[in-house]
């Protein structure tokens, strides 16, 4: 590779100069890299598709999973492999943590030795009174959950086949990307994140026998809100964009024909940042 864009979270601490950190190491040993900071439109966290030239090989992110996540959806359909680098403590994306050797990663690349992984994304879309909005994709989940935590019902269809009722504060879909963030949270189990399946989990359900649902990728789902607490419900597709819903209204949501490739390097497997994560429990 030798062809860099730099995603800079400028609300994370000291990002900038590892920024430029990162660049004159690169353009040091001949690569062309070029900061989102360069940009004077630049927001923290946050890619313009523009502003990403022609001939990029590989995206970095500088900040945390999240910053990584919102790059993703940022940059849906470019098919440029992605890398992220936590300045917080390791992430479940983000390949590498601060007190890693960034030079290391930076060699590995530029010497293209690593591996890509794709991730599965999903597509989501809100039909009220029979007219379908925008699809909006999602690299960890879709959340379907009122702003105040009211308990809802829902009814769920998968291949137009009704499924169940539950009576929760909300229900995600997720990847098995996103099976390590507000899924886990949740109560949902952890898969492996080069998987591909949907996770549907409720969100504090009101019975002792709701359980997470596990269906596979060529599923079709279909979620309708059958009862809202105070009618301010909504779609909130990776803690990001928000489409409101009301009783009534229903989501549909299907795979993504949208991959994320996501750089893994040889020496640090999902299981080893599992096995990380778990022991900081």
């Amino acid at each position: 590779m030798k062809n860099f864009y730099v995603v800079v979270n400028t609300e994370k601490e000291n990002t900038r100069g590892k920024s430029r950190v990162i660049r004159t190491f690169l353009t040091g040993r001949g690569a062309k890299c070029r900061l989102s900071t360069d940009s004077e439109t630049n927001s923290a966290g946050r890619t313009r598709p523009e502003d990403v030239p022609a001939g990029t090989e590989c995206i970095i992110t500088l900040g945390g999973d999240g910053t990584l996540i919102q790059a993703a959806r940022d940059l849906a359909g470019r098919d440029i492999p992605m890398i992220g680098i936590n300045l917080g403590s390791l992430g479940y994306l983000t390949e590498i943590g601060k007190e890693d050797n960034i030079r290391e990663l930076l060699t590995a690349l530029l010497e293209d030795r690593f591996q890509i992984q794709e991730r599965m994304m999903l597509d989501g879309r809100v039909i009220r009174n029979g007219a379908p909005g925008d699809w909006h994709p999602a690299l960890n989940d879709i959340a379907i959950r009122e702003s105040e935590m009211h308990v809802m019902k829902f009814k769920i269809y998968v291949d137009d086949q009704y499924l169940n009722e539950y009576s929760a504060d909300g229900m995600l879909v997720a990847t098995p990307t996103g099976s390590t963030a507000y899924n886990l949270s949740a109560g949902g189990p952890i898969a492996q994140p080069d998987g591909k399946l949907f996770i549907l989990t409720p969100i504090c359900p009101h019975t002792l026998t709701s359980r997470t649902i596990v269906l596979g990728p060529e599923s079709r789902i279909r979620l309708e809100i059958s009862k809202t607490g105070s009618g301010n419900a909504a779609a909130i597709f990776d803690g990001d964009i928000r489409e409101d819903m009301h009783e009534g209204d229903h989501i549909e949501i299907r795979k993504s024909e949208t991959v994320t490739k996501t750089i893994r390097l040889n020496h640090r497997s999902f299981l080893d940042i599992l096995k990380h994560k778990m022991a900081e429990i």
